[in-house]
């Protein structure tokens, strides 16, 4: 059975979820033929850096835009020519993938500059798309540099990091550099519910909110969560998703925020308490409160960050963040996280990590 990542893996780039500035200009440069022979692409995983340089690696070869001036207006490829359904099925002898997460040394990039001597096979252009790029050696950079320096009219090189401030002036200077941003959690919740409909599965928005949530804005690793709690529930539920991930939904993070804003120290202890007898993540949880007051704070002091918290939030999370606002003191805020973040870093490597979390908050709401 096909994974979901791959079975809803964009065919195009207007598929290509949140990064519309980026696949807007390729598919204007596509269109002008103005295509360039190097990319970078950069940003956090899974937010669709890979899959747009095999769609790109397609537009450049695909035989319907060769032959039908009209289409090639578009910038997509057809995804129906012998060119793209080779592409698809990894038959595209023309098309290199490096990882340099495990090919990063000189030797992988001399036979690669061997490989560029010779023209494509079968295809216009030999595309090398070289995913975390930033791990190839210093040794490899430089004989990578020659190659970017002199390209033969054939070949277009696609670099895709996720750590960009890694890779050599030298390098990035010779390429195209897009930025891709990560996902926000509406935006892959919307997704999610759209793969559930088709694949006529049972969830619960809530549950999907909380795994969008906890993919940390990356598309793929959403859709591989989904895949993994569906092989383990017909139906899925919210609770079923915090138990299996060891993480709360949103509303526990408000309820804790709403008692701690109280200033009701024994209802808080009592509260972290049952989450760790759960068997919640207690060190995320951390995290996920510390996020929560920072949106609660920022908020207080910059009511027009309210149109930007909505395109991550739905409606009813933002009222109560924006009902905290209204409620916490400031200057009880700036305490909290602070201590907070301390805790969170202590709570990663102790033996009692509940003890961190549970300090900060003593200290901070004693005598207040």
């Amino acid at each position: 059975m096909l994974a979901l990542y791959r079975k809803y893996r964009p065919r195009k780039l207007s598929e290509v979820l949140g990064q519309e500035n980026v696949t807007s200009i390729l598919k204007n440069a596509a269109s002008a033929d103005r295509l360039g022979h190097a990319y970078l692409f950069y940003g956090p995983r899974g937010s669709g850096k890979t899959t747009s340089a095999r769609i790109l690696a397609k537009i450049v070869n695909c035989e319907k835009r060769q032959t039908d001036p009209k289409f090639r207006e578009l910038g997509e490829p057809c995804n129906k020519c012998r060119v793209c359904a080779e592409m698809d099925s990894g038959r595209a002898l023309d098309i290199v993938e490096i990882d340099a997460a495990s090919n990063r040394g000189i030797d992988e990039i001399r036979d690669l500059k061997e490989g560029i001597k010779f023209a494509p096979s079968s295809y216009k252009y030999k595309v090398f798309i070289i995913d975390e790029a930033h791990q190839l050696t210093k040794e490899a950079f430089n004989a990578l540099l020659k190659t970017l320096e002199e390209p033969p009219a054939h070949a277009i090189f696609i670099l895709a990091t996720t750590e960009a401030e890694r890779m050599p002036v030298t390098i990035t200077s010779r390429t195209q550099r897009f930025q891709f941003k990560r996902l926000p959690i509406l935006v892959i919740a919307k997704k999610l519910k759209e793969i559930v409909k088709k694949e006529t599965m049972q969830a619960d928005d809530e549950a999907l909110e909380l795994i969008a949530a906890a993919a940390e804005g990356s598309l793929r690793d959403a859709e591989s969560l989904l895949d993994q709690i569906a092989s383990l529930k017909e139906k899925i539920e919210l609770e079923d998703v915090q138990q299996i991930l060891g993480r709360v939904g949103f509303s526990k993070t408000a309820d804790l925020a709403e008692i701690i804003i109280k200033t009701d120290v024994a209802a808080a202890m009592d509260y972290i308490q049952k989450m760790s007898e759960a068997g919640y993540n207690v060190v995320q949880f951390t995290k996920d409160l510390i996020n929560y007051f920072r949106r609660v704070l920022t908020l207080r002091f910059s009511p027009g960050l309210e149109a930007d918290f909505a395109r991550e939030m739905t409606d009813s999370e933002l009222q109560s963040i924006k009902k905290h606002a209204g409620m916490i003191k400031p200057e009880v805020a700036i305490g909290l996280i602070k201590s907070l973040m301390r805790a969170y870093t202590e709570m990663r490597y102790s033996p009692f990590p509940l003890a961190p979390l549970e300090v900060a908050i003593i200290e901070n709401l004693q005598d207040k």
